[in-house]
């Protein structure tokens, strides 16, 4: 009965301390991996460059996309965009 127990608990810090050396071997080794695997096939074309909180409800975000950039105020579940995207171009 009792070498039962201490062979079920035996097992089960086998099981954990596997599980922990995964999660290690992943976190350390995991990132750089995707990276390598993802190579140069495809070029980013957004990029969060910058960001600014602002209060807790609101924060300030600086977008690249392609060779343009926004600078985006988001807050209290609202987009609110630079005042440049909203204007009409000229005829």
């Amino acid at each position: 009965m009792f070498g039962e127990i201490v062979r079920v608990i035996a097992g089960l810090a086998v099981t954990l301390g596997l599980i922990g050396l995964a999660v290690v071997a992943l976190r350390r080794f995991g990132p750089q991996t995707l990276l390598r695997l993802q190579g140069s096939r495809a070029e980013r074309r957004l990029a969060v460059i910058e960001t600014l909180v602002l209060d807790p409800a609101r924060r300030l975000v600086l977008v690249r996309c392609d060779a343009e950039e926004r600078l985006i105020l988001l807050g209290e579940g609202q987009l609110i965009p630079s005042p440049s995207a909203s204007r009409k171009p000229a005829r």
